[in-house]
């Protein structure tokens, strides 16, 4: 046999103003962009990622692999057609030569230039030249699924974690039921439901109420073998696309539709019935910062939510720290934020150089109203590394990371790191390859949303999230939303469970 395996991942946020060309599909590797072939086995074996589990199926049927393509980069704004015809060709060329399964790890919320479904435009392509090989596919938790997608996909599974430390097992659970499709002991079948409502990403995880209920009964009716595979997919809201939203996919054996029409029902009600509980109103950052100072034991996490790079932010808007400064906060260490000019300057000034300069704020964010400010501060040049290290916590455990050159800034009270490349904070090599140990800190201030906790929750005697500003935020009344399909909750006053059901 012959199978063709990629990885190509992209969360878009479409209020955010960075670009995502060639370059940016770097993560995970040591790459400046995709890698291919060899290189990509390389990058991925032995990982927790989806396609790792793909290639271990390959190994225990003997198959030939074309691992065509990984492509992974941090979100941000919507990819150019030039850089998803660039990635997507050599998929399409692989099949065409022929194959006997095609195995994807895909994210689900991408969107490209003339695509807002831009994964269901790589399915359709793939397709066209191989209209019957079977298709699986492991989606991101945060996916927005369409019906385009879904009419191309022989099976589907997402991720069950938010943070996400079992991508490798939901490749595992794909790449199951591809082999016992491939073997003739199954003919799958998908049915789906996306609800009219959107989920704002802090109260998303499966590790807390609302969706662990839904989450654990989805699991449970795939262990129980009541469908093949149970996914349920919280969506990302910070995309202006039709196909926002809350979805269920299932995955059954046609012999056993009708108990997965009655489970996809179970599970949409349960949704729909704590839709309220999926929203919060949050504080304002100066509260809370003005609350976590006065907290006497710790580490104190910061978790700046509104300029969190792995959902798209600059990773350079200053407001937070600016404030944590006015507070005279002490032992802190913060970062890392985006700023290759100020990492320039700071290495040609080299280690031991006391300098004022400019960090952040370079970025205007037009969609927000938000212009760029930098934080002007003095202090000393202590660190300068090559941002390189290897996961070693439960989340993408054994990749390898960069975030290119790296600087820690001594202003006295605050060590600033400053990176060449954004990257959210969800280990602690992030901090301690720079001879950094953040568990020594009174207070950690980071840019992240929930992956933080993958790597840091052990460590903190006090989390508290700021809400900062930046194209990340919560308040989804705040977005200059144009394109959802409408009425969708919460935006909308009256809307019923049928006002933009679809299902297939």
């Amino acid at each position: 046999m012959r199978f063709v395996l990629a990885l190509f991942k992209h969360e878009t946020n479409t209020f955010s103003p960075q670009p995502t060309n060639v370059s940016s599909f770097s993560r995970g590797s040591m790459y400046e962009g995709p890698c291919y072939g060899d290189d990509a086995i390389k990058a991925c074996q032995g990982t927790n990622n989806a396609v790792a589990a793909y290639l271990d199926l390959a190994q225990e049927l003997g198959a030939e692999v074309d691992f065509v393509v990984s492509a992974n980069a941090v979100p941000s704004g919507v990819v150019t057609q030039e850089v998803f015809d660039a990635i997507v060709t050599p998929i399409i060329d692989s099949v065409k030569a022929g194959c006997d399964a095609v195995l994807l790890d895909l994210h689900g919320a991408m969107v490209a230039e003339g695509y807002a479904d831009a994964e269901a435009e790589l399915l359709r392509r793939l397709r066209e030249v191989a209209p019957s090989v079977p298709i699986a596919v492991s989606l991101d938790f945060h996916a927005n699924v369409g019906a385009r997608f879904i009419e191309y996909a022989d099976i589907v599974t997402g991720y069950c974690t938010y943070p996400h430390v079992d991508v490798y097992q939901t490749g595992e659970r794909a790449a199951k039921s591809l082999r016992a499709m491939l073997e003739q002991r199954i003919d799958p079948t998908i049915i789906w439901r996306r609800l009219p409502m959107m989920t704002q990403i802090l109260k998303q995880s499966p590790s807390i109420q609302p969706m662990k209920q839904i989450m654990d009964f989805a699991c449970a009716a795939e262990a129980k073998g009541r469908v093949l595979n149970a996914s349920v997919f919280a969506g990302f809201p910070l995309a202006d696309i039709a196909c926002v939203g809350l979805s269920i996919v299932l995955v059954a054996d046609k012999s056993k539709v009708e108990d997965a029409r009655k489970l996809l029902d179970e599970l949409t009600a349960m949704a729909w019935r704590h839709r309220g509980d999926f929203m919060e109103t949050l504080p304002n950052y100066e509260d809370s910062l003005s609350e976590a100072a006065a907290l006497t034991e710790g580490p104190v996490l910061l978790v700046d939510h509104g300029d969190n790079c792995a959902s798209g932010g600059t990773t350079d808007e200053m407001s937070v720290l600016r404030k944590v400064i006015e507070l005279g906060m002490q032992n802190v260490v913060a970062g890392p934020f985006w700023d290759p000019k100020a990492v320039e300057e700071l290495i040609l000034a080299g280690i031991g150089a006391n300098c004022d300069i400019d960090i952040g704020g370079k970025t205007d964010m037009p969609s927000m109203g938000l212009k760029g400010r930098p934080l002007r501060v003095s202090g000393k040049v202590v660190n300068i590394t090559d941002g390189n290290y290897t996961v070693t916590g439960p989340m993408l455990t054994g990749m390898r990371l960069s975030l290119v050159r790296t600087v820690v800034f001594d202003t006295g009270s605050i060590l600033i790191m400053v990176s060449e490349r954004p990257q959210e904070p969800f280990d602690l090599g992030i901090f301690t390859h720079a001879n950094i140990d953040p568990s020594r800190k009174k207070f950690v201030l980071i840019k992240s949303k929930q992956h933080f906790r993958a790597g840091f929750e052990a460590i903190a005697k006090h989390i508290v999230m700021v809400a900062g500003p930046g194209v990340c935020g919560s308040d989804f009344e705040s977005f200059p939303y144009r394109n959802l399909k409408r009425p969708i909750y919460p935006l909308d006053e009256h809307v019923s469970l049928q006002d933009a059901e679809e299902r297939l």
